[in-house]
């Protein structure tokens, strides 16, 4: 018969991967699958103790898994993007162009400050990271300037859109989870993001400025690689078609897959008919992964060097592998754990020494921080702790919005961080840089919920519930709730 496990066996499988994981994978470099694996089986004997028989924790990690084959299938479409993109010179041409108009020590600013925008705009951080980021990480390559710092600042710039903008499922999903309103919503993240994108911001411009390598052989490199890159591409307006069918297509809401594919296809298409490719070199490039010597300019050249092989190999579906395997192994941990009932038990008693305001929505955070850690998903990381405290911030009188505010900025845009979950692999695995890496330069992931505990503590910009929010909130209509 199952049983309610205790607090301190609900724990145990949660303090062994963090143990795991911090000790074996961010000390000693270990790979995360076989850890994830062993945390997975902790979190098993643990459900077995408390009457959790084998079927069902099978179950969880199925139900886990299946949730997340949207996030899954969207990842080995974008290394098909980018594989494509490449043949098409899409992403090229942006290096290109880029490398002549951006100042390398504006470069880390401009990451954060171009891929914001897109993401505003598209809803999509993946989709802003896998396009824009990876041609401002081969602008940075070129240049000399830190791939870490600039692959934080893309990453902090990609969550910055995904979490403001009203076309992201996150957004949606956050006031759905707490009972807010979109707007107000989207509003009342403004006090904490802005502040945080700020910081950010100020540190870039501080730290950016004279990262970019000044040896005399920088420019001869950068000279070297924009005569091979105009030797091997046909450069012409047509290439950025890609790019604007991906930003039409989600500006519009089409289905995210589709408008992709609709990409690569005319990605493969300029590829063939601009760029002296064959179609058998492009099916290969959305495989396998792009290589220089696939495009026909490639004959011309005695000799390519590393460094553009470097920044232009990249992309296909089995680049996206690696990251889908780690993404299985977190899922049957988190699966399995979801099936022991440990997580309701661990925030509960985080809920139980919430006193005050401040305590309150510090306690939010850590359920939300608990969350992102233990399952790498954002969607759990909004939606079980919005569920938890839904009631909590009703009673106290205070207005859901700070709710929803509070799980946005301690769930969607802590996950990219997580060296583990699927959008801290995406990243790593997109970008070319080990999340341990670029943490320290993805400010506003972490920022952001430091600026919601001090205000939960000082009580600014704490809205409570007044008799006019209460009736406008029960005249609300439910569908714009929805994600």
């Amino acid at each position: 018969m199952k049983q309610r496990p205790s607090f301190l066996l609900a724990i145990t499988p949660i303090v062994s991967m963090l143990l795991l994981l911090g000790i074996g994978y961010g000390v000693f470099h270990m790979e995360a699958e076989p850890l994830l694996i062993i945390a997975a089986i902790i979190a098993a004997l643990v459900g077995l103790k408390v009457g959790v028989k084998w079927e069902e924790m099978q179950q969880g990690i199925v139900e886990t898994t299946a949730k997340a084959l949207p996030a899954i299938l969207i990842l080995i479409t974008v290394g098909i993007l980018i594989g494509t993109w490449m043949i098409s010179g899409t992403i090229p041409v942006m290096i290109y162009y880029g490398m002549k108009l951006i100042n390398p020590d504006f470069l880390v600013v401009t990451a954060f400050a171009v891929t914001a925008v897109v993401s505003v705009f598209t809803g999509t951080s993946w989709g802003s990271a896998g396009t824009m980021g990876v041609a401002i990480m081969g602008i940075a390559l070129v240049q000399g300037v830190s791939l870490p710092m600039t692959a934080g600042a893309v990453v902090a710039g990609s969550y910055f859109g995904d979490k403001l903008s009203p076309l992201s499922d996150t957004t949606n999903l956050a006031p759905a989870a707490a009972g807010s309103n979109l707007y107000e919503h989207i509003k009342h993240m403004l006090y904490t993001t802005i502040p945080a994108a700020l910081v950010g911001i100020i540190i870039y411009l501080f730290a950016g400025s004279g990262a970019a390598d000044a040896s005399a052989g920088a420019d001869e490199k950068l000279a070297m690689m924009t005569e091979t890159l105009n030797a091997l591409y046909d450069w012409n307006i047509l290439l950025i078609l890609p790019v604007i069918i991906v930003l039409a297509g989600s500006i519009m809401k089409f289905p995210t897959i589709p408008v992709m594919l609709a990409s690569v296809i005319t990605a493969i298409i300029i590829g063939v008919t601009m760029q002296g490719v064959t179609l058998e070199s492009a099916f290969v490039a959305s495989v396998s992964g792009f290589d220089v010597t696939m495009m026909g300019g490639a004959s011309s050249l005695s000799s390519i060097s590393e460094d553009v092989s470097g920044l232009l190999n990249r992309g296909g579906m089995e680049s996206m592998m690696g990251t889908t395997l780690i993404a299985f192994c977190a899922f049957s941990f988190a699966g399995i754990l979801s099936k022991t009932g440990s997580l309701e038990v661990v925030l509960e008693k985080v809920n139980e020494v919430a006193k005050s305001t401040g305590s309150l929505v510090l306690s939010t955070v850590l359920s939300c921080l608990t969350m992102a850690i233990t399952t790498g998903s954002s969607y759990l990381s909004i939606l079980v702790p919005g569920e938890l405290f839904q009631k909590v911030y009703q009673e106290r009188g205070l207005h859901a919005k700070n709710l929803s505010r509070t799980l946005e900025d301690s769930g969607t845009v802590v996950v990219p961080i997580v060296p583990w979950s699927l959008a801290g692999v995406y990243m790593s695995t997109t970008l070319g840089v080990p999340v341990i890496e670029y943490l320290p330069w993805a400010v506003m992931c972490y920022v952001g919920f430091i600026f919601a505990i001090l205000f939960g503590f000082t009580g600014f910009s704490i809205e409570k519930i007044t008799p006019s929010t209460q009736q406008t909130a029960e005249n609300q209509e439910q569908p714009q709730y929805k994600a």
